[in-house]
């Protein structure tokens, strides 16, 4: 530590405000934007409004630095409009004239993180403002800390432009798949004939919902596959939820046999992934519909493609519905109209888009880690600058 620079504890030069515990029963689509903790990663809207009166000390303003006080203890700014202080959320406020308020939040991240890192749990990490008044931070003169605010603004805006350009490369490059499918099938037109879902499954795959209600995390209890857990490929056992196998009684008709097609109908609709061969006895959730594809019509690898495929894709799309939550019902799903070709022209199909998935693949695997350097980049520069090196 630089000789002029100090060691001080965050409750000698801040306060932290909570949030309030308004009540639920007056929460819904119309009134007042309420800022939860899934709010506060993109810092810009709100999926809950609260419609009645409130405490004019709880609204917050872009600019404010505000905590998720439970899960994820990270410090964010909300960039949104007006909008109030829900419990579970803080917000840093009556800075010292001493701290520079983006200084503050450029260094207390690092702070967060070690403290969740250590933080206990049975189902979920709780942060305490107690917790954060108390952590020590490394303080050089205001000077000092203007200079390196203006130094890192402009480095994250740099950075900031250059990941949004990586993520619309990386969304293009998934969505290339979907395209060229669409174009591919098209060639096989005048030998396919079109199908519903619900006639292309296998007698016992019912097309219906997962648990809608999984509870806490069981020790040793059923694995359970949520539509956060399908961002690869293929969806192993290794970090998925368990819940009290009793509650899944009533959802047999979503137990998996492994090697099971997933497709998400809640949120990101229309994703899909694979089930592996080590999930057969799991269940999904309310998102996810489990598909089994009859094998005398179309075959499991093509039926995966298909739903990958944009004549699948564009129909899913068009029947996705919801603002805050999009999702997509059972009703329209089993009606999808797909385009099925000869067996022998299945086969061809696959190994053309088997061959297109290896590309994309490739593709994606640039653009992931050109987001990896950079998200490595901003963590070398803080630690940079609160070393004194910067």
């Amino acid at each position: 530590m630089k000789a002029n620079w100090q060691s001080k504890k965050l409750g000698d030069l801040l306060s932290v405000q909570n949030g309030c515990a308004f009540n639920s029963k007056s929460f819904g689509a119309d009134g007042f934007p309420l800022i939860r903790i899934r709010d506060l990663k993109e810092g810009v809207t709100t999926e809950t409004k609260f419609n009645a009166a409130f405490d004019s000390k709880y609204i917050v303003n872009a600019g404010d630095f505000l905590i998720g006080m439970d899960g994820d203890f990270t410090c964010h700014e909300w960039k949104g409009p007006p909008a109030l202080l829900n419990q579970r959320v803080c917000r840093l406020q009556g800075f010292n004239d001493s701290l520079e308020p983006r200084f503050l939040f450029y260094g207390i991240n690092a702070h967060l993180k070690a403290i969740e890192e250590v933080t206990g749990y049975t189902t979920v990490k709780h942060l305490s403002s107690k917790q954060i008044l108390g952590i020590e931070m490394v303080v050089p003169p205001h000077s000092e800390q203007r200079r390196i605010v203006t130094l890192l603004d402009e480095a994250f805006a740099d950075i900031a432009t250059a990941k949004a350009n990586a993520e619309k490369n990386l969304k293009n490059a998934r969505e290339l798949f979907t395209r060229i499918s669409g174009s591919v099938l098209d060639q096989y037109a005048s030998t396919s004939q079109s199908i519903t879902l619900e006639d292309l499954v296998e007698p016992d795959c019912s097309l219906s919902y997962g648990i809608v209600q999984p509870g806490d995390e069981v020790a040793e209890g059923l694995h359970i596959v949520r539509p956060v857990d399908m961002n690869t490929d293929v969806v192993m056992l290794e970090g998925l939820k368990r819940i009290d196998s009793a509650l899944a009684n009533s959802y047999a008709r979503t137990t998996l046999k492994g090697n099971d097609i997933l497709l998400c109908v809640r949120g990101t609709t229309g994703t899909v992934a694979l089930a592996h061969s080590e999930l057969a006895g799991a269940n999904v959730t309310r998102g996810i519909v489990p598909i089994r594809f009859a094998s005398e019509k179309i075959s499991h690898q093509f039926g995966y493609y298909l739903l990958r495929s944009e004549p699948a894709q564009l129909q899913i799309q068009a029947k996705t519905y919801g603002t805050a939550l999009q999702q997509i019902n059972i009703r329209d799903l089993r009606q999808l109209t797909l385009p099925v070709p000869a067996p022998q022209d299945q086969e061809i199909i696959v190994q053309r888009l088997s061959a297109l998935e290896e590309e994309t693949k490739h593709l994606t695997a640039a653009f992931v880690n050109k987001l990896t350097a950079l998200d490595d980049l901003k963590k070398s520069l803080l630690n940079q600058a609160f070393s004194g090196f910067l």
